[in-house]
């Protein structure tokens, strides 16, 4: 994919529903089905209550599956899994796959990984695909999904600027090797998305938007 085309998100997909949706005049429980940090700092600042559960699911790409498959397929098992022991809520579930040329990037998990991912990305675009799955379990059972696609351009650094980096901000925990809301934001030349939180993981647009839909509000002195 040229860098230069335009990147996408998805529109919001209803993938079932029923008339019998609940009026909402004072917010639900929300539960997010991560444990990521960083996703939990996202939607902190829709200030909003909810809780943390880790939704305990494999997340090994199914054979063939194409990475924006993989991401929604991904987030919606997580909202679902979650949403197994957790009735009366609405659950929030997300992923994110990396791609280079086509082939998934996942999460380095250590150091030389990491490096070796750094040097086959650097000056190139790498595409981010950033599902989003909001299950509504209270009485309609309502799905939403969407996908948000980010473009990131990989500055071409040097060995020992990426080691440097690596040794600094240790970020084998993430999928490209590099935490852009923190120094890594100094790897990358630049960035294009519809939504600019959808790279760290969680993206708000689509999700305050899926939680419009339904009922909650925002802006809200009695929060």
């Amino acid at each position: 994919m040229r860098f230069f085309e335009k990147p996408k998100i998805s529109a919001i997909k209803l993938i079932k529903n029923t008339s019998n949706q609940m009026s909402n005049s004072n917010t639900p429980q929300i539960i997010l089905a991560s444990s990521s940090a960083y996703r939990k700092e996202l939607l902190s600042r829709l200030q909003l209550p909810f809780i943390s559960i880790s939704p305990e699911i494999d997340e090994t790409p199914n054979p063939n599956e194409q990475p924006e498959e993989t991401a929604i397929r991904l987030a919606q098992e997580k909202a679902e899994a979650v949403g197994l022991t957790n009735p009366n809520a609405i659950i929030i579930g997300s992923d994110q796959v990396a791609t280079l040329n086509g082939a998934q990037i996942g999460k380095p998990g250590n150091h030389d990984t990491a490096l070796a991912q750094l040097k086959t990305m650097r000056g190139k675009t790498v595409i981010f695909h950033t599902a989003l799955c909001v299950l509504d379990n209270r009485t309609s059972h309502q799905i939403q999904i969407a996908n948000c696609q980010t473009l990131v351009q990989v500055r071409d650094l040097s060995d020992t600027e990426l080691d440097a980096y690596l040794h600094i901000e240790k970020p084998y925990d993430c999928a490209g090797s590099a935490k852009n809301e923190g120094l890594g934001i100094a790897l990358l030349q630049s960035v294009q998305s519809d939504d600019p939180t959808a790279l760290t993981g969680l993206p708000l647009i689509a999700l305050t938007s899926m939680l419009r839909n339904l009922n909650v509000t925002f802006f809200n002195s009695a929060h």
